[in-house]
């Protein structure tokens, strides 16, 4: 077997790939949620009959996100913490190989030498390179982590100690300070950062997380009627000012003498809307100046291009390039397995597919409000999973095994989160099992197995 980029010779083997762990951080980055399950997943493998490789693609650990020791202590810092960890990747690495590649989180793993001697001491093969490849029967498997695709968090001098892309200023500025400050909150919600993806979610989800978890209960239950009420108040400071100006009355005197016939309740209404109708009109006054001022100040920016570079990448698009590329350079390549940006998925392209490994983060699925301007509720869930990589005949088979977790606790969300959600949680599925054949062409195998 080779490590160094180079391509297996062995094509009898089962591949299991799992990616971005992200294990470890500062403070309550280091609460591992899915440790048990990921143990269990290791002790699963060691006891395996098959001819099995595990193929860990890029940030298993979070090293950008320990800001409080440098280089190799990390290494050490990570034994202390996660005992239970590295002696289960020792036990299994002694029947099944195991085999790690760096990421961008943990990127410093290419950079210093020693972790490679680290890593061996407990049966991981850490392979300081950008990609490995692994024939399995007649075709040929490439991985790599995937941030190579991503402009953000490419590293240009591969193995520099001192790269240090976008992508590393927000996870040891932004990051690794949530993991800092996460258990002053009213609930220590702050720590999920890791898991808002794409990055441009961060300022909502921050938001959404203050009006529904931080912010003082009177205050959000005393702003809920206004901010449910937003658009019918907007039509009716639109029926109001066509009364004013006398040129349609008829709905303000239907709706008064209607609210007039259920006494006290019907006056309380009265009140509400009213209430709702004079705030929504100030904000409407205030608001359309400052949108075609905040459309004016964007197009200048825009102009100048003082922001040319998103901050995150397309999730799919970069690696459909790049696999298309990898293909046309290996004449049996077919498979091409990355992680990174959090999405388990199975895309074909020309010559094969390209395969994400997903996180074994918790995933944020983000509700909008149906009525009103309320802030969107980012709901929880776990989608673990590893895919297994093997041949099928002269055919390679691709799927995602599910490794079972419980969805996070519901009293992870306010009352109000989950009230606004009720009937709207996710569901998410992982891709179903397809079959790559010999000239690159996929078939479903969920199809043929309903059938």
């Amino acid at each position: 077997m080779t490590v160094d980029g180079g391509v297996d010779a062995s094509d009898d083997r089962t591949y299991y790939v799992v990616s971005d762990l992200h294990v470890g951080g500062d403070e309550q980055l280091g609460d591992v949620e899915f440790l048990d399950e990921l143990l269990v997943f290791l002790e699963d493998l060691e006891h395996t009959d098959e001819n099995a490789e595990l193929v860990v693609n890029g940030d298993a650990f979070g090293l950008w996100e320990f800001t409080t020791v440098e280089g190799i202590e990390k290494f050490d810092v990570l034994v202390e913490e996660y005992p239970e960890l590295f002696e289960q990747l020792r036990a299994t690495g002694e029947t099944v190989p195991i085999t790690m590649l760096p990421g961008n989180h943990d990127h410093e793993l290419a950079a210093f030498d020693a972790y490679v001697e680290r890593f061996a001491a407990y049966n991981v093969d850490l392979v300081q390179d950008v990609s490995i490849e692994r024939r399995v029967g007649d075709h040929v498997v490439h991985f790599e982590h995937g941030h190579q695709q991503d402009p953000n968090n490419r590293i240009e001098d591969w193995g520099n100690q001192h790269a240090t892309p976008l992508g590393y200023y927000y996870n040891t500025l932004v990051t690794s300070r949530a993991g800092q400050l996460s258990d002053r909150g009213r609930y220590n919600w702050l720590k999920d950062v890791q898991a808002v993806t794409p990055t441009e979610r961060m300022p909502v989800w921050l938001f959404s997380k203050y009006f529904y978890r931080e912010m003082n209960p009177l205050l959000r239950y005393a702003l809920l009627p206004f901010l449910l009420l937003f658009n019918v108040s907007v039509v009716l400071v639109v029926l109001v000012g066509l009364d004013l100006a006398g040129v349609w009355s008829a709905p303000v005197t239907w709706t008064t003498a209607t609210l007039g016939q259920f006494g006290t309740a019907g006056t309380a209404v009265w009140f509400l809307l009213a209430i709702n109708v004079a705030a929504t009109g100030i904000v409407l006054l205030v608001g359309v100046p400052l949108y075609f001022l905040r459309r004016d100040v964007r197009q200048t920016i825009e102009r100048f291009g003082v922001f040319e570079t998103d901050l995150t990448v397309d999730h799919e698009a970069p690696y459909q390039r790049a696999a298309r590329e990898t293909f046309a350079d290996g004449e049996d390549v077919r498979v091409f397995c990355h992680g990174h940006t959090h999405r388990p998925s199975v895309q074909s392209v020309d010559g094969g597919v390209v395969v994400n490994s997903g996180t074994w983060l918790k995933r944020l699925h983000r509700r909008d409000g149906v009525v009103g301007i309320l802030p969107p509720v980012f709901y929880p869930s776990y989608q673990l999973c590893a895919v297994c990589i093997e041949a099928d005949g002269g055919d390679l088979a691709v799927e995602h095994e599910s490794v079972k977790k419980p969805n996070p606790s519901p009293e992870e969300l306010t009352l109000t989160e989950r009230l606004l959600t009720l009937g709207r949680q996710p569901d998410p599925e992982l891709p179903g099992p397809v079959v790559v054949e010999r000239d690159g062409s996929v078939r479903s195998l969920a199809a043929e197995r309903a059938d």
